[in-house]
Order: structure tokens, then C-alpha cells, then sequence
């Protein structure tokens, strides 16, 4: 009985993974994940003890800690002033959005991909309909660049930050290896786009009227002075990463001109309920044997994900089916081989631009733009996506069998 109660909860959960919803109810992802949760905690399948015990706390710690620097940066103006100041460079176009590309890159290689487009994506709007620029090839360079440079570290996205944490990786080792593809992934970007959108880059738009938090200078130094210490612990220092993260969020809490409420305000609480709900489930789907049949099954078929090309593959088609952080936390216990870690992380990212859909960074985008009153489609979404994905995931995949 257990174990029916614990694969019924599996498959409702990812079944609402793959449709962002469950039927006649009011649910999210986040919602069905912690409903699943709470399903087997009330059947008595799962102990509040033992549930507690399957929550990988060090990567909530990470991700919270993170979480407070952006939202530094975010309240001190840092992002708004920045891409104001991208929006109004004096280039062309083309050379406008590959500045656009690189910076949106390193920002999310550092900072959450998310919050680094929730913070530029109306600023970028506004900047674009000042210049008579149409904002949608560069809003889609915004997203493509976001999930392609947050590849390029272990605290750029969810899925990194906890695939490095359950695994135990290097943060200046990953860096190494994942830079290469990283920038050659942004290159393809550019060029995806610039032969997309040639002839097509001068638009009217109506002058959106965005407001964004005033530029402070010091609060923005602050914030970028604890990123840099924050990486060079990451790179050079063997303390835990979710101690340093959680230092740097605790030196900036206790600020004497910036409310702690207001700071806690931009820390992404569904993504860590998310987090929460989906470690429960997952624990309890192997807890109860059906992880351990599911692969089984898998290779008595001939498909062992220990395979390299076969968990790239893998990652890929699922992260698009469930969201990339459900595939990861379901395939991070057949992550055996050595480069496992860095197929997962490289992979479920790139992975994100395929579809509108695939990455939260995309939706965050184009919701922000229509509020503006600039439409994005499925269709102007996957004219840029598809080829960038196909092309950076080429990219990743020539790179991890050379490096191999």
C-alpha cells in the first residue's frame, strides 16, 4: 500500500511538472510539489522526521544566501542603471546586442538567471522604444543569454547550484571546463539573431514608463564588493559554499539604510518551496524501490544513464518535459560517471531554450514585455530558440567528448 500511495504522488507530481498545472485546481509547479509532499507526510508514508532529513538544506542555504546579494544589487538600482546605460550605448544594433549578450551572460553566471532578466527585461523595453530599436530580438537575446551564460558556473541557476552541492564539484574546475562552450554558446546566440533579424531592427514603440528603484552607489558597491569575495571564497577556499553564501547574506541583512523586509521581499520563496516539495517526493520514490526499478528497467533495456551520451540525451528531452530542476534532482543519483555532474548542469541549461516553456527565464521575459505591451510568441520564441539550442547543446556535447 506504501508503495502504490508513493508512486501515485510520483507520477501526479511530475505529470503537473509536464503541464504546469493540475487540472480543475488553482496549482503552480511549486504548489503541486509541495501538495505531494504534504500528501505522503498526512498518509503516513513519509515521517515529518524523515522528510525533514530529505531536505538537502546546504542547497536551500546556497540558494537563500544568493538570493539576498541579487536582491542587494536588485534594490540598489545596479541592474535598472546598468542596462540603462546598455540601452542608450551608441552602436549599431548588432553591435548593441552582442554588449547586451555578454553582459547578461556574466551577470547570470554569477547572479540567478531569473531575477537577472526579471530585473533588465522592462529597462531593456524602454531603452529599445527610446532608440526606435524593436525590443524583441534583443529581449530574446536577454533570455537565450541568461540560460546559456548561467551554464558557465555552479551557482548561475537552481539546477547548478544543486547538482554542485549534491555532487561535491569544484567551482573553479567546472569553471574551466564550462567556460569554453559557455562563450562559443553565446556566439551562437548573436549569430542565430543577427541572420534572424537582419533588416528588421528598427521599430516604433510606444515609450513604456518603467520605474525602478533609484541608483544608490554605495548600496551597488556593497553588493558587488560581496559577489567578488563571495567567488573568490567559491574558487580558492575549501569553506562550505552555503557558510559563505550564508555570511554574505548575513553581513548584508544588517545594513543600517536598507530594510531587511525589503531585501527579503525579492528572495524567491516558491523556488525554495519548490525545492522543498520535489526533495520529499524524490526521496520517498527511492526510498520505496521504484527509483532502483525505473533504472533497472532502463538498462535491462540496454539504456544505462551512467552512459554519458545516453544522460546527456536524457537530460535534455526531460528537462523539457518537466522543467529543468525535477529532471535534474531525478536523475542526480545515476550522475556515477565522472563527467556527470558537468553533462547535467551543461545539458538541463541549455536544454532551457528550446521551447518558451523550458526555462522560467523565458516566461519571466516575455510576461514582463507584454505588460509593456510587447507581444512574443511561441513562434518568434522558437525561431531563436530552437537553432540556438540545437547549436550551443551541439557545441557542449563536441566539447564534454573532446575534453572527456
Amino acid at each position: 500500500m506504501p508503495e502504490a500511495i508513493v508512486l501515485t504522488v510520483f507520477l501526479l507530481v511530475y505529470g503537473g511538472m509536464v503541464l504546469g498545472e493540475l487540472p480543475g485546481l488553482a496549482l503552480d509547479r511549486t504548489g503541486i510539489a509541495l501538495l505531494g509532499a504534504l500528501a505522503l507526510i498526512a498518509t503516513g508514508t513519509v515521517t515529518p522526521a524523515a522528510a525533514w532529513q530529505a531536505v538537502d538544506v546546504p542547497t536551500l542555504g546556497l540558494l537563500f544566501g544568493l538570493m539576498v546579494v541579487s536582491a542587494q544589487l536588485r534594490l540598489g538600482g545596479a541592474y535598472a542603471a546598468l542596462t540603462r546605460r546598455l540601452a542608450a550605448f551608441d552602436a549599431s544594433p548588432r553591435h548593441l546586442l552582442a554588449l547586451l549578450i555578454a553582459v547578461t551572460a556574466v551577470l547570470s553566471a554569477l547572479l540567478a538567471n531569473d531575477i537577472v532578466v526579471l530585473a533588465m527585461t522592462p529597462v531593456l523595453v524602454e531603452g529599445c522604444a527610446r532608440r526606435g530599436l524593436d525590443p524583441v530580438p534583443f529581449l530574446l537575446g536577454l533570455a537565450c543569454a541568461a540560460n546559456v551564460g548561467s551554464a558557465a558556473t555552479l551557482i548561475g541557476n537552481p539546477q547548478n547550484m544543486l547538482i554542485g552541492q549534491k555532487l561535491g564539484m569544484s567551482f573553479g574546475r567546472y569553471l574551466l571546463v564550462a567556460a569554453p562552450p559557455v562563450v562559443l554558446g553565446c556566439l551562437a546566440v548573436w549569430l542565430v539573431i543577427c541572420r534572424r533579424g537582419a533588416g528588421r531592427w528598427l521599430r516604433h514603440t510606444p515609450i513604456p514608463r518603467v520605474e525602478t528603484p533609484p541608483f544608490d552607489r554605495w548600496q551597488t558597491v556593497k553588493g558587488a564588493a560581496v559577489l567578488l569575495a563571495l567567488v573568490a571564497f567559491f574558487l580558492a577556499s575549501s569553506v562550505p559554499r552555503e557558510v559563505v553564501a550564508l555570511t554574505a547574506a548575513g553581513l548584508l541583512l544588517t545594513s543600517r539604510r536598507m530594510a531587511s523586509r525589503h531585501i527579503l521581499a525579492m528572495v524567491d520563496w516558491h523556488l525554495l518551496v519548490l525545492f522543498v516539495g520535489l526533495f520529499v517526493v524524490n526521496h520517498a520514490f527511492a526510498a520505496y524501490g521504484h527509483l532502483g526499478r525505473l533504472t533497472a528497467g532502463l538498462e535491462a533495456f540496454g539504456l544505462p544513464l551512467q552512459r554519458p551520451p545516453l544522460l546527456f540525451a536524457v537530460t535534455v528531452v526531460l528537462s523539457n518535459l518537466v522543467s529543468n530542476v525535477p529532471a535534474v534532482m531525478l536523475l542526480l543519483p545515476s550522475a556515477t560517471h565522472p563527467q556527470a555532474g558537468t553533462i547535467l548542469a551543461l545539458a538541463s541549461t541549455l536544454a532551457g531554450n528550446l521551447f518558451l516553456v523550458g526555462s522560467i527565464a523565458n516566461l519571466i521575459v516575455v510576461d514582463q514585455a507584454a505588460a509593456l505591451e510587447v507581444s512574443i510568441s511561441w513562434r518568434d520564441h522558437a525561431r531563436i530558440g530552437v537553432p540556438v539550442t540545437l547549436a550551443t547543446l551541439a557545441i557542449a556535447a563536441g566539447w564534454l567528448a573532446l575534453t572527456g
